[in-house]
């Protein structure tokens, strides 16, 4: 498998592209405007502290106040727990009132953005990537990636991390191997720890000395940190069309990952390099609801505020033995193209995959393993479920950033995000209903009528006896005027 990242900078955003054998897979969006904040840390204070939900709000300088759950509050006593993910929990939580009191400052880190109306989430669990391991401060435990699966492997990795990190002194020093430290070098793991000791020591100083709110310390910027998070030995080449950027990730590079350089390029090309894959194309298609399968069938993508609801059907696909093969073709095509669309359009938290109903266990098994194969590659963490009795499969996709959709979209200001708008027929008798109204209640001569051309219209013409009708039942002429800025929904009955 052949994989590239592009990257494309302009001064207002920066778009990262993981293409793979040719085919868009993943994009990253960093606005300047509205830069994303997981990652960073924070020395905030709590503002409210709600035992009811073992919860309290922390303020840390952004518009909404950012929430924390009891569980993820670090209590040291269970850092010799922790498992291969840095973040397991007590069986116990403690009531909240115990660990947090209002006006306490709190050194906090996000791990979530805020998406919609719910603020950022945090914990107090602190902690810092680099290229191959990342830094948990008051642990001393060493975790390493489930992804590295050989048992050599791991046990090499660990014994380097774990001579390496300095012993006897004071304070702990946990590490959790990252996916990408597969195959690394002693030097390698030796310098990424100095690197994260230096940084850490500066992250310490600044909360001494920091304010309430304010920030403590900042994840890099989208450009170096698809260096570090995305680069794996399958990529090809890093393609990136600003100079400039090109030169400070190159610096990067040849100061933390030697591996990378030689595959960084300069693209100087007139032609974006993003038409160049055809990636924008592809972004339009993923901001639609329908998605054609090669073979004729297609996927209906709904995206809600608790869930997202993927529905598969046949389409155009006839097959060529017998329905029930028709119907396992599809769904082994879909289950390739959803796992594609989780990743391109970032969809996460609840999904619900409704794939065609199949009668033979084996044929749902297989459809279940290869969505299973294909989701091996997200960077994402996945968890599915058996089919149900429904025919239905739930599963989870982490989500911390929002989603594709989300961030470059916002509810229609006429259906508010519905997705359908009333007909001119139902606009034009709640006009009826609306003028009877103000006539029982106002005196006037007359009512002038202000809403869009379809709406005068359909009053003019198919409602034209109604509205006969309704000015011999009140005595009094009725006027209509076309306002061209209104929508379809809008009107105004004015008292003449």
């Amino acid at each position: 498998m052949s994989e590239e990242i592009l990257i494309n900078v302009t001064p207002v955003e920066t778009r990262v592209a993981l293409v793979e054998n040719g085919m868009l897979q993943e994009v990253y969006i960093e606005r300047a405007g509205r830069l994303g904040i997981v990652g960073n840390i924070f020395k905030g204070k709590v503002v409210r502290v709600l035992p009811g939900m073992e919860a309290a709000f922390i303020d840390i300088g952004l518009e909404k106040a950012a929430f924390i759950h009891a569980s993820d509050v670090f209590r040291p006593e269970r850092s010799s727990n922790t498992n291969t993910a840095g973040s397991a929990q007590s069986k116990t939580v403690p009531d909240i009132s115990s660990l947090l009191r209002e006006g306490q400052s709190l050194v906090v880190q996000v791990t979530k953005d805020p998406i919609g109306t719910k603020g950022a989430r945090l914990t107090t669990q602190l902690s810092i990537p680099s290229r191959y391991l990342v830094y948990m401060p008051g642990t001393d435990h060493v975790g390493i990636s489930q992804r590295i699966e050989d048992e050599t492997e791991r046990n090499r990795l660990k014994s380097l991390v774990e001579n390496s990190r300095g012993e006897g002194e004071e304070k702990p020093k946990g590490y959790i191997i990252r996916t990408v430290a597969d195959g690394a070098g002693e030097e390698e793991l030796k310098a990424d720890i100095k690197f994260l000791d230096r940084l850490w020591l500066s992250v310490e100083e600044k909360i001494q000395t920091a304010k309430v709110p304010s920030i403590i310390y900042q994840d890099l910027p989208l450009c170096i940190r698809t260096i570090r998070d995305l680069v794996r030995p399958a990529t090809e080449k890093i393609r990136i069309d600003s100079r400039e950027s090109f030169q400070k990730v190159k610096a990067f590079s040849e100061d933390f990952l030697i591996d990378v350089t030689d595959r960084l390029e300069s693209y100087p090309g007139e032609r974006p390099v993003f038409d160049l894959y055809g990636v924008e194309d592809e972004i339009q298609k993923a901001l639609g609801r329908k998605v054609q399968l090669k073979s004729g069938g297609y996927l209906i993508i709904d995206q809600t505020e608790a869930m997202t609801t993927i529905d598969v059907n046949t389409g155009g696909f006839v097959g060529h033995r017998n329905l029930e093969e028709t119907i396992f073709k599809t769904n082994l095509e879909a289950a390739r193209a959803i796992s594609r669309q989780l990743r391109l359009r970032n969809l996460g938290g609840i999904i619900i995959l409704d794939f065609i109903d199949m009668e033979d266990p084996e044929h749902q098994r297989s459809v279940l393993r290869m969505l299973d194969k294909m989701l091996e590659r997200d960077h994402a963490k996945t968890k599915i479920s058996c089919v149900s009795e429904l025919g239905l499969v739930e599963m989870t996709r982490k989500r911390t950033t929002e989603s594709l959709g989300q961030a470059l979209c916002e509810p229609c200001p006429v259906c508010e995000g519905s997705g359908f708008v009333k007909t001119a027929e139902t606009v034009c008798y709640e006009i009826l209903r609306e003028i009877l109204r103000i006539n029982r209640a106002y005196d006037a001569t007359g009512y002038l009528v202000m809403a869009s051309q379809g709406v005068i219209d359909r009053l003019l013409d198919e409602e034209s006896d109604n509205v006969a009708d309704l000015e011999t039942f009140i005595d009094k002429g009725i006027k209509f005027q076309v306002e061209v800025m209104y929508s379809q929904v809008q009107y105004d009955v004015v008292l003449i």
